[in-house]
């Protein structure tokens, strides 16, 4: 089959493995940057248009939009789903995933379990939102923030308050969390693709730091995850419509929380601190979910 990645950069690690990946399985692959396309938007023929020509050929868009062209790069895979192309994740549910606090409604009204979280407009308000948390230390976070940037943990109730000062001064939208003192630092990264986890790895902050993020210089090694936190990450993944998807779980007092439901998962992290074959598990999913008419793979 013909199999379109959308992807600024084809060299990057996660696009590169995906390529290769499809390559090794017999399917023709492109890299198309999505700030390159144009479209033609009609009820009768949508097109896409990449430099000079259309493109109508793809059986299959796997989207790997950076957060900061979500827009412009959401618009661009829903014209491929109005052209009746299969995406690997929907472009809904990308946007969905990308917006924090949209994100934990869903999760909640599925019943997921979540650290406490508080959002209000009114500067009033700064105080209740930090004892809803529990009070300080508590976490404060933007919600478009991507990678654990604009993630702040406020050590006293003082603290938390200058930075809401902060946030709303920017105008910025924000959501205040609960600290989960017994996760020490760490989180898990579970890969689901479909109904399954098919890998996971615990990654740890660096020293002086909270934030577990690999791009924050956080480490990764792979871990042995149960029952319980296997069923959170796949309902969250569901939950959020999301075919494959990285969700963040830490362990708490009262069992797995979720912290976050990735849409483009980085595949670097994962394969090289499992020794997995990630780009082909989600090669693989395609050609079990696609119908292939026109090429053989």
């Amino acid at each position: 089959m013909k199999i379109g990645i959308l992807s600024r950069n084809p060299k990057i690690y996660s696009t590169h493995r995906l390529v290769k990946a499809a390559i090794a399985r017999g399917h023709l692959v492109r890299v198309i940057n999505p700030l390159r396309c144009y479209m033609n938007i009609t009820s009768s023929k949508p097109m896409i248009h990449y430099r000079d020509r259309e493109l109508d050929d793809f059986n299959v868009i796997i989207p790997r939009i950076g957060a900061s062209i979500t827009y412009y790069g959401s618009a661009v895979l829903r014209q491929f789903e109005m052209m009746g192309v299969f995406s690997l994740n929907e472009s809904t549910s990308i946007t969905r995933s990308r917006d924090k606090l949209r994100s934990l409604q869903i999760l909640s009204r599925s019943g997921i379990g979540l650290p406490v979280t508080s959002y209000a407009h009114s500067t009033k308000m700064t105080e209740k939102l930090i004892k809803m948390v529990g009070g300080a230390p508590c976490v404060i976070k933007l919600v478009e923030g991507t990678q654990g940037k604009g993630v702040i943990l406020a050590d006293t109730d003082k603290a938390a308050e200058s930075v809401i000062d902060g946030f709303r001064q920017m105008k910025a939208h924000f959501l205040v969390q609960e600290f989960i003192k017994e996760s020490n630092g760490c989180d898990i990264r579970c890969f689901v693709i479909g109904d399954k986890v098919v890998a996971s790895m615990m990654r740890r902050a660096k020293e002086g730091e909270f934030r577990s993020n690999l791009h924050r210089g956080g480490s990764a090694l792979q871990v042995e995850i149960s029952d319980e936190e296997a069923q959170v990450a796949v309902s969250a993944a569901k939950a959020m419509g999301l075919n494959v998807a990285g969700v963040d779980i830490i362990r708490s007092a009262r069992g797995p929380l979720v912290l976050e439901v990735n849409s483009s998962p980085g595949l670097q992290g994962i394969e090289t601190s499992t020794g997995l074959d990630i780009a082909g598990m989600i090669i693989e999913y395609i050609e079990n979910n696609v119908k292939n008419t026109d090429y053989a793979g």
